[in-house]
């Protein structure tokens, strides 16, 4: 589990361990991780890794850290993700680099590196959080909906490739969630008018898109690969 310290990654190692997985916890900010895996400490077993995905060979290393612990792969969820709001006539490229370093390559890194595991399970079932700004644009985030885009169409050529080997890899894209990082780019806007683009008139919780990515990884789910489910309250459509 990616990007595990906080915000959607927790909530997700939260509910895992509710339902009796062990969880792998990896984050690069290590004193947030600790805290994190301190609090959930006592509800199942966890492994937790300090993990810049952007590094190809940390990635690597943290994986295979994280199968031997846990005795194997089954599951992998890609959480980690950074934003920037910035038009993008006044696009700083290296923000750009970073941003698709973490949120698209940085997610593929990890796929790439649990592979071997999951396939020595003999199946396996990976869910990338991307987002609902990859299926419908918002002003000034450019690169951030361009990478969350890119995340969706990656993940559905992992179903294609990977189902040979009995994995499969679904995109979840939530809309707006209260997180930390969604509460640090509101900007001059207010919760109750992101509400209004929303079907059902609020936003959502980290629990609810929890909920969502545990039954993907679940052999409820086993009937489906190569999907990108806006769990969003109704704003792609509406």
């Amino acid at each position: 589990m990616s990007g595990a310290a906080g915000g959607i990654g927790r909530a997700c190692v939260a509910a895992f361990l509710a339902e009796n997985a062990s969880v792998a916890m990896l984050d690069r900010d290590r004193k947030r991780l600790d805290r994190a895996a301190s609090e959930l400490s006592g509800h199942g077993k966890i492994t937790v890794v300090d993990l810049d995905i952007t590094n190809e060979a940390a990635v690597v290393e943290a994986v295979r850290h994280a199968a031997r612990d846990l005795d194997g792969l089954d599951g992998v969820v890609n959480s980690a993700g950074i934003d920037r709001v910035e038009p993008f006539e006044e696009t700083d490229w290296a923000v750009w680099d970073r941003i698709m370093a973490v949120n698209l390559t940085g997610a593929m890194r990890v796929c790439r590196a649990a592979l071997e595991p999951m396939k020595a399970s003999g199946k396996g079932a990976i869910v990338n959080i991307a987002s609902a700004a990859g299926l419908r644009p918002l002003n000034d985030r450019v690169a951030y909906c361009a990478s969350k885009a890119g995340l969706i169409m990656a993940t559905k050529v992992l179903a294609l490739d990977l189902a040979k080997h009995g994995i499969r890899a679904n995109a979840v894209c939530p809309g707006a969630t209260d997180t930390e990082l969604f509460r640090q780019y509101l900007g001059d806007a207010t919760i109750e008018d992101v509400k209004t683009h929303y079907a059902l008139n609020r936003i959502g919780t980290t629990s609810e898109i929890a909920a969502t990515i545990v039954f993907l990884l679940s052999d409820e789910a086993g009937f489906i690969t190569g999907s990108a489910l806006a769990v969003d309250g109704g704003r792609v459509f509406h």
